[in-house]
């Protein structure tokens, strides 16, 4: 069989979620109750990002080989540092994220499950991406009051239609049993896409002052703030500021993947 790659918002991938999407938002499966997940399944396969192999979004071949970021990393910001210590940048300044930590490397079949549903609105596939954050955040013992989704502003948010982050969140809190806070944290500013930014001056830029929180609930409370990627740390740390000016004790950043 032929490599899926990720390519077109087209694909047989995001085609088909979006036609099951749209009977699921307007209410159509929960009316017929007669169409079971394994008919649902059938109508619209499942389709592995990585090989095309019919059955599951990542099947079991790829998830065999994903590219997991081991350490020893920086124990704050998460990158890869042969010693394990804080690596320079870390060192040289004070962070309002206590640590940061990726469950992959932004590559291969993790880059294609992360586009599909970033930009292809394959939003099935945020359970699956999510059971990973789960597995990380109970092998490592991740403690937390609250799950807080990085937002995305307002008009990004109704031009795609859902975020992202949130629906990681949302699988995450649902796995783990925990809180999840939504609409706590908003973004108010750096409405241009930290995907469009290369430098990190630029994406600092681009995420100063974007985020306001005025929760008095996450007063003396620990959060575990999600997002799909880690590219800088810029977005996380901005949101960390806002969480920290609200009231709360710590922030952690825990992402699907990290480009290193």
């Amino acid at each position: 069989m032929a490599r899926y790659i990720s390519t077109s918002p087209f694909s047989a991938v995001s085609c088909a979620s979006a036609v099951t999407s749209t009977l699921r938002d307007h209410g159509f499966l929960r009316r017929v109750s007669s169409l079971h997940d394994g008919v649902l399944d059938c109508l619209f396969p499942r389709i592995c990002v990585g090989c095309g192999k019919i059955g599951d979004y990542i099947c079991a071949r790829c998830a065999a080989n994903l590219p997991v970021l081991d350490g020893p990393l920086c124990p704050r910001c998460g990158q890869p540092q042969a010693s394990g210590i804080l690596c320079p940048p870390c060192a040289a300044k004070l962070s309002p994220v206590s640590s940061i930590r990726s469950v992959f490397r932004f590559e291969g079949v993790v880059r294609n499950a992360v586009y599909e549903l970033k930009y292809h609105n394959v939003r099935a596939i945020a359970p699956t991406l999510a059971t990973y954050l789960t597995e990380y955040a109970r092998q490592r013992e991740v403690v937390a009051d609250v799950i807080v989704p990085v937002p995305l502003h307002p008009q990004r948010q109704r031009r795609r239609g859902y975020n992202q982050s949130e629906l990681l969140a949302r699988a995450l809190a649902q796995s783990l049993d925990a809180p999840v806070s939504i609409n706590s944290l908003k973004r108010t500013g750096g409405q241009a896409s930290q995907a469009r930014t290369r430098s990190m001056t630029e994406r600092l830029r681009n995420v100063a002052d974007a985020f306001t929180c005025t929760d008095a609930s996450f007063s003396d409370k620990r959060i575990l703030l999600i997002d799909d990627v880690c590219t800088t740390g810029a977005t996380l740390e901005a949101c960390a500021v806002a969480l920290r000016s609200a009231g709360a004790s710590d922030v952690l950043g825990l992402t699907v993947a990290r480009e290193v």
